[in-house]
Protein backbone atom coordinates (compact mmCIF):
# COMPACT_ATOMS: atom_id res chain seq x y z
CA UNK A 1 0.00 0.00 0.00
CA UNK A 2 2.80 2.34 0.95
CA UNK A 3 4.77 1.89 -2.30
CA UNK A 4 1.28 2.38 -3.98
CA UNK A 5 0.93 5.58 -2.29
CA UNK A 6 4.66 6.41 -2.91
CA UNK A 7 4.34 5.63 -7.04
CA UNK A 8 1.39 7.84 -7.72
CA UNK A 9 2.64 11.03 -5.42
CA UNK A 10 5.72 10.43 -8.04
CA UNK A 11 3.38 10.14 -10.86
CA UNK A 12 1.48 13.30 -9.48
CA UNK A 13 4.75 15.30 -9.16
CA UNK A 14 6.21 14.09 -12.79
CA UNK A 15 2.34 15.24 -14.21
CA UNK A 16 2.75 18.64 -12.26
CA UNK A 17 6.27 19.60 -13.48
CA UNK A 18 5.04 18.40 -17.14
CA UNK A 19 2.09 20.46 -17.06
CA UNK A 20 4.23 23.50 -16.02
CA UNK A 21 6.26 22.75 -18.50
CA UNK A 22 3.88 22.92 -21.59
CA UNK A 23 1.94 25.84 -19.97
CA UNK A 24 5.14 27.97 -19.08
CA UNK A 25 5.68 26.83 -23.34
CA UNK A 26 2.24 27.99 -24.23
CA UNK A 27 2.79 31.29 -22.22
CA UNK A 28 6.47 32.26 -23.88
CA UNK A 29 4.73 31.06 -27.56
CA UNK A 30 1.68 33.75 -26.82
CA UNK A 31 3.85 36.22 -25.15
CA UNK A 32 5.87 36.46 -28.48
CA UNK A 33 3.52 37.29 -30.69
CA UNK A 34 2.56 39.88 -28.95
CA UNK A 35 5.98 41.09 -27.66
CA UNK A 36 5.78 44.55 -28.64
CA UNK A 37 2.74 44.15 -25.67
CA UNK A 38 4.14 41.78 -23.37
CA UNK A 39 7.51 43.48 -23.00
CA UNK A 40 6.16 46.54 -21.15
CA UNK A 41 4.03 44.48 -18.92
CA UNK A 42 6.74 42.34 -18.19
CA UNK A 43 8.35 45.36 -17.21
CA UNK A 44 5.86 46.80 -15.28
CA UNK A 45 5.21 43.43 -13.11
CA UNK A 46 9.34 44.04 -12.50
CA UNK A 47 8.54 47.64 -11.11
CA UNK A 48 5.71 47.04 -9.23
CA UNK A 49 7.94 43.96 -7.68
CA UNK A 50 10.26 47.22 -6.32
CA UNK A 51 7.66 49.45 -5.23
CA UNK A 52 4.91 47.43 -3.62
CA UNK A 53 6.75 45.41 -0.75
CA UNK A 54 7.10 49.05 0.49
CA UNK A 55 4.14 49.92 0.21
CA UNK A 56 2.29 47.70 1.79
CA UNK A 57 4.64 48.46 4.83
CA UNK A 58 3.12 51.73 5.01
CA UNK A 59 -0.53 50.58 4.44
CA UNK A 60 0.11 47.87 7.46
CA UNK A 61 1.12 51.30 9.39
CA UNK A 62 -2.10 52.46 8.92
CA UNK A 63 -1.46 54.96 5.31
CA UNK A 64 -4.15 54.94 2.84
CA UNK A 65 -3.53 52.32 -0.34
CA UNK A 66 -3.90 55.47 -2.52
CA UNK A 67 -1.22 57.66 -0.27
CA UNK A 68 1.29 54.91 -0.18
CA UNK A 69 1.54 54.40 -4.13
CA UNK A 70 2.36 58.25 -3.94
CA UNK A 71 4.57 58.41 -1.25
CA UNK A 72 6.59 55.16 -2.62
CA UNK A 73 6.56 56.03 -6.61
CA UNK A 74 7.25 60.20 -5.39
CA UNK A 75 10.59 58.56 -3.69
CA UNK A 76 11.32 56.49 -6.10
CA UNK A 77 11.40 58.96 -8.97
CA UNK A 78 13.03 61.28 -6.95
CA UNK A 79 16.08 59.15 -5.90
CA UNK A 80 16.15 57.90 -10.09
CA UNK A 81 16.12 61.78 -10.59
CA UNK A 82 19.10 62.47 -8.20
CA UNK A 83 21.28 59.85 -9.61
CA UNK A 84 20.53 60.71 -13.13
CA UNK A 85 21.53 64.35 -12.70
CA UNK A 86 24.37 62.85 -11.00
CA UNK A 87 25.96 60.56 -13.02
CA UNK A 88 24.44 60.98 -16.40
CA UNK A 89 26.33 64.35 -17.36
CA UNK A 90 29.74 62.72 -15.78
CA UNK A 91 29.32 59.44 -17.71
CA UNK A 92 28.00 60.93 -20.95
CA UNK A 93 31.33 62.90 -20.79
CA UNK A 94 34.02 59.94 -20.12
CA UNK A 95 32.28 57.94 -23.19
CA UNK A 96 34.18 59.85 -25.89
CA UNK A 97 37.33 58.39 -23.24
CA UNK A 98 36.69 55.52 -22.78
CA UNK A 99 36.01 55.07 -26.94
CA UNK A 100 39.56 56.54 -27.29
CA UNK A 101 41.58 54.50 -24.82
CA UNK A 102 39.87 51.38 -26.37
CA UNK A 103 41.51 52.64 -29.89
CA UNK A 104 44.79 52.97 -27.78
CA UNK A 105 44.06 49.55 -26.32
CA UNK A 106 44.23 48.25 -30.19
CA UNK A 107 47.32 49.65 -31.02
CA UNK A 108 49.60 48.27 -28.01
CA UNK A 109 47.44 45.00 -29.01
CA UNK A 110 49.11 45.68 -32.95
CA UNK A 111 52.37 46.39 -31.10
CA UNK A 112 52.54 43.45 -28.97
CA UNK A 113 51.47 41.70 -32.15
CA UNK A 114 54.48 42.69 -34.40
CA UNK A 115 56.75 41.74 -31.95
CA UNK A 116 55.85 38.07 -31.91
CA UNK A 117 55.86 37.80 -35.56
CA UNK A 118 52.90 38.64 -37.04
CA UNK A 119 53.04 41.35 -39.65
CA UNK A 120 51.86 45.34 -39.45
CA UNK A 121 49.59 44.80 -41.99
CA UNK A 122 48.15 41.60 -41.28
CA UNK A 123 47.27 43.03 -37.62
CA UNK A 124 46.02 45.82 -39.00
CA UNK A 125 43.45 43.58 -40.98
CA UNK A 126 42.51 41.29 -38.10
CA UNK A 127 41.65 44.84 -35.79
CA UNK A 128 40.12 46.43 -38.81
CA UNK A 129 37.77 42.76 -39.38
CA UNK A 130 37.25 42.81 -35.26
CA UNK A 131 35.83 46.10 -35.46
CA UNK A 132 33.69 45.54 -38.17
CA UNK A 133 32.11 42.11 -36.79
CA UNK A 134 31.66 44.42 -33.18
CA UNK A 135 30.09 47.11 -34.95
CA UNK A 136 28.07 44.48 -37.16
CA UNK A 137 26.80 43.05 -34.03
CA UNK A 138 25.74 46.17 -32.60
CA UNK A 139 23.59 46.53 -35.46
CA UNK A 140 22.36 43.42 -35.05
CA UNK A 141 21.64 43.63 -31.29
CA UNK A 142 19.85 47.08 -31.61
CA UNK A 143 17.79 45.57 -34.11
CA UNK A 144 16.68 42.66 -32.50
CA UNK A 145 16.01 45.27 -29.29
CA UNK A 146 13.81 46.73 -31.99
CA UNK A 147 12.12 44.13 -32.90
CA UNK A 148 8.31 44.92 -33.51
CA UNK A 149 8.74 48.14 -32.55
CA UNK A 150 8.68 50.55 -35.78
CA UNK A 151 8.70 53.73 -34.41
CA UNK A 152 10.50 55.81 -31.63
CA UNK A 153 6.90 56.51 -30.78
CA UNK A 154 6.40 53.01 -29.83
CA UNK A 155 9.47 52.62 -27.71
CA UNK A 156 8.01 56.06 -25.92
CA UNK A 157 4.59 53.91 -25.42
CA UNK A 158 5.80 51.07 -24.29
CA UNK A 159 8.36 53.08 -21.78
CA UNK A 160 4.86 55.28 -20.68
CA UNK A 161 3.00 51.86 -20.52
CA UNK A 162 5.19 50.23 -17.57
CA UNK A 163 5.65 53.06 -16.07
CA UNK A 164 1.39 52.79 -15.71
CA UNK A 165 1.29 49.71 -15.36
CA UNK A 166 3.70 49.60 -12.64
CA UNK A 167 1.42 52.62 -10.94
CA UNK A 168 -1.66 50.54 -11.70
CA UNK A 169 0.02 47.04 -10.14
CA UNK A 170 1.28 48.99 -7.11
CA UNK A 171 -1.75 50.13 -6.22
CA UNK A 172 -4.49 47.49 -7.53
CA UNK A 173 -2.49 44.43 -8.67
CA UNK A 174 -3.82 42.27 -5.83
CA UNK A 175 -7.41 43.17 -6.74
CA UNK A 176 -6.65 42.83 -10.46
CA UNK A 177 -4.91 39.35 -9.56
CA UNK A 178 -7.96 38.53 -8.01
CA UNK A 179 -10.35 38.96 -10.40
CA UNK A 180 -8.37 36.82 -12.63
CA UNK A 181 -8.10 34.28 -10.71
CA UNK A 182 -11.76 34.37 -10.27
CA UNK A 183 -12.10 33.51 -13.68
CA UNK A 184 -10.40 30.32 -13.11
CA UNK A 185 -11.79 27.24 -12.30
CA UNK A 186 -12.79 26.66 -8.78
CA UNK A 187 -10.04 23.74 -7.92
CA UNK A 188 -7.40 25.79 -9.85
CA UNK A 189 -7.38 29.13 -7.77
CA UNK A 190 -5.30 28.09 -5.18
CA UNK A 191 -2.58 26.50 -7.25
CA UNK A 192 -2.69 29.75 -9.38
CA UNK A 193 -2.69 31.98 -6.09
CA UNK A 194 0.16 29.91 -4.49
CA UNK A 195 2.11 29.73 -7.84
CA UNK A 196 2.04 33.61 -9.01
CA UNK A 197 2.91 34.35 -5.50
CA UNK A 198 6.44 32.34 -5.83
CA UNK A 199 6.90 34.01 -9.32
CA UNK A 200 6.60 37.38 -7.80
CA UNK A 201 8.78 36.45 -4.45
CA UNK A 202 11.01 35.08 -7.14
CA UNK A 203 11.52 37.93 -9.37
CA UNK A 204 10.88 40.17 -6.71
CA UNK A 205 14.02 39.21 -4.88
CA UNK A 206 15.69 39.27 -8.25
CA UNK A 207 15.34 42.60 -9.24
CA UNK A 208 16.14 43.98 -5.87
CA UNK A 209 18.81 42.12 -5.53
CA UNK A 210 20.79 42.24 -8.84
CA UNK A 211 20.01 46.32 -7.83
CA UNK A 212 21.64 46.20 -4.51
CA UNK A 213 24.66 43.50 -5.57
CA UNK A 214 25.37 45.81 -9.04
CA UNK A 215 25.23 49.03 -6.43
CA UNK A 216 27.80 47.37 -3.89
CA UNK A 217 30.08 45.83 -7.32
CA UNK A 218 30.02 49.02 -8.67
CA UNK A 219 30.78 51.37 -5.60
CA UNK A 220 33.46 49.49 -4.36
CA UNK A 221 34.90 48.97 -8.22
CA UNK A 222 34.57 52.78 -9.03
CA UNK A 223 35.95 53.52 -5.44
CA UNK A 224 39.37 50.92 -5.97
CA UNK A 225 39.74 52.78 -9.73
CA UNK A 226 39.83 56.13 -7.81
CA UNK A 227 42.25 55.20 -5.00
CA UNK A 228 44.10 53.70 -8.04
CA UNK A 229 43.66 57.44 -9.91
CA UNK A 230 41.99 55.40 -12.86
CA UNK A 231 40.51 57.67 -15.33
CA UNK A 232 36.73 57.02 -16.15
CA UNK A 233 36.05 55.73 -12.24
CA UNK A 234 32.71 56.79 -12.25
CA UNK A 235 31.36 55.98 -15.84
CA UNK A 236 33.13 52.58 -15.00
CA UNK A 237 30.95 52.44 -11.87
CA UNK A 238 27.85 52.81 -13.67
CA UNK A 239 28.40 50.50 -16.26
CA UNK A 240 29.23 47.82 -13.61
CA UNK A 241 25.87 48.82 -11.98
CA UNK A 242 24.09 48.27 -15.45
CA UNK A 243 25.98 45.20 -16.13
CA UNK A 244 24.30 43.56 -12.89
CA UNK A 245 20.98 42.96 -14.42
CA UNK A 246 22.94 40.57 -17.31
CA UNK A 247 24.41 38.01 -14.44
CA UNK A 248 27.74 36.79 -15.50
CA UNK A 249 28.38 38.16 -18.63
CA UNK A 250 27.81 41.79 -17.30
CA UNK A 251 30.40 41.25 -14.27
CA UNK A 252 32.51 40.00 -16.79
CA UNK A 253 32.67 42.74 -19.69
CA UNK A 254 32.37 45.58 -16.96
CA UNK A 255 35.49 44.02 -15.68
CA UNK A 256 37.26 43.59 -18.72
CA UNK A 257 36.73 47.54 -19.82
CA UNK A 258 38.10 48.36 -16.52
CA UNK A 259 41.35 46.49 -16.86
CA UNK A 260 41.59 48.09 -20.33
CA UNK A 261 41.32 51.74 -19.08
CA UNK A 262 43.70 50.97 -16.22
CA UNK A 263 46.56 49.30 -18.65
CA UNK A 264 46.16 52.15 -21.07
CA UNK A 265 46.20 55.11 -18.48
CA UNK A 266 48.64 53.52 -16.08
CA UNK A 267 50.22 50.59 -17.26
CA UNK A 268 50.41 46.48 -16.66
CA UNK A 269 50.63 46.40 -13.03
CA UNK A 270 47.65 48.93 -11.90
CA UNK A 271 45.61 47.05 -14.91
CA UNK A 272 46.54 43.85 -12.66
CA UNK A 273 45.62 45.40 -9.69
CA UNK A 274 41.74 46.38 -11.20
CA UNK A 275 41.50 42.67 -12.11
CA UNK A 276 42.42 41.37 -9.01
CA UNK A 277 40.19 43.61 -7.32
CA UNK A 278 37.18 42.78 -9.31
CA UNK A 279 37.95 39.49 -8.94
CA UNK A 280 37.91 39.55 -5.03
CA UNK A 281 34.44 41.68 -5.10
CA UNK A 282 33.38 39.02 -7.28
CA UNK A 283 34.18 36.51 -4.76
CA UNK A 284 32.84 38.50 -2.23
CA UNK A 285 29.23 38.83 -3.51
CA UNK A 286 28.97 35.69 -5.29
CA UNK A 287 29.82 33.46 -2.20
CA UNK A 288 28.22 36.17 0.73
CA UNK A 289 26.23 39.15 -0.46
CA UNK A 290 24.26 37.32 -3.55
CA UNK A 291 22.98 34.33 -1.51
CA UNK A 292 22.27 37.01 1.35
CA UNK A 293 20.29 38.69 -0.60
CA UNK A 294 18.57 36.89 -3.70
CA UNK A 295 17.89 33.72 -1.01
CA UNK A 296 16.96 30.82 -3.71
CA UNK A 297 15.78 33.64 -6.49
CA UNK A 298 18.73 32.89 -9.21
CA UNK A 299 19.78 29.39 -7.72
CA UNK A 300 20.54 28.52 -11.29
CA UNK A 301 23.57 26.92 -12.61
CA UNK A 302 26.45 29.40 -14.69
CA UNK A 303 25.49 27.35 -18.08
CA UNK A 304 21.67 27.94 -17.90
CA UNK A 305 22.15 31.63 -17.00
CA UNK A 306 24.15 31.74 -20.29
CA UNK A 307 22.18 29.63 -22.16
CA UNK A 308 19.08 31.91 -21.08
CA UNK A 309 20.61 34.95 -22.15
CA UNK A 310 22.06 34.06 -25.15
CA UNK A 311 18.10 32.61 -25.93
CA UNK A 312 16.95 35.95 -24.48
CA UNK A 313 19.06 38.10 -26.42
CA UNK A 314 18.21 35.96 -29.91
CA UNK A 315 14.28 36.12 -29.39
CA UNK A 316 14.12 39.92 -28.16
CA UNK A 317 16.96 41.50 -28.30
CA UNK A 318 18.33 43.87 -25.86
CA UNK A 319 15.44 43.63 -23.75
CA UNK A 320 15.08 40.21 -23.64
CA UNK A 321 18.60 39.29 -22.83
CA UNK A 322 17.79 41.61 -19.90
CA UNK A 323 14.28 39.67 -18.53
CA UNK A 324 15.94 35.92 -19.60
CA UNK A 325 17.63 35.07 -16.33
CA UNK A 326 14.78 36.32 -14.06
CA UNK A 327 11.96 34.76 -16.17
CA UNK A 328 14.03 31.21 -16.19
CA UNK A 329 14.40 31.66 -12.35
CA UNK A 330 10.86 32.03 -11.51
CA UNK A 331 9.99 29.32 -13.89
CA UNK A 332 12.40 26.88 -12.27
CA UNK A 333 11.20 28.17 -9.02
CA UNK A 334 7.58 26.95 -10.35
CA UNK A 335 8.63 23.77 -11.03
CA UNK A 336 10.51 23.29 -7.47
CA UNK A 337 7.28 24.79 -6.37
CA UNK A 338 4.72 21.40 -5.10
CA UNK A 339 1.06 22.69 -5.12
CA UNK A 340 -0.55 18.86 -5.17
CA UNK A 341 -2.01 17.90 -2.11
CA UNK A 342 -0.77 14.38 -1.63
CA UNK A 343 2.91 15.47 -1.81
CA UNK A 344 2.24 15.72 2.14
CA UNK A 345 0.79 11.89 2.10
CA UNK A 346 -1.69 10.03 2.16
Amino acid sequence: MDLEGALRRKTLRAGHRLLVVVLTAIVIWAVWQVRTVAIPILLGVFIASITIPPANRLVRQGMSRSLATTVVWLGMLAVISLLVLLLVPVTADGIGELRTNLDQFTVYLQEAAAKVGLGERRVADLTAQAKQWLSDESGRLAGEALTGVRTTGEIAIGAVLALVLGVYFTHGGSHLFGWLVDLAPVAARAPLRSGASVVFHVIGRYVRGVAVVGFVDGFFIGLALWILDVPLAIPLAVLTWIGAFLPIVGAFLAGLLAAIVAFVAKGWLVALIVVAVTIAIQQLEGHILAPQIYGRALDLPAAVILIAIALGSTLAGIAGAFLAAPLVSAAVALLQHRTVPSDQGS
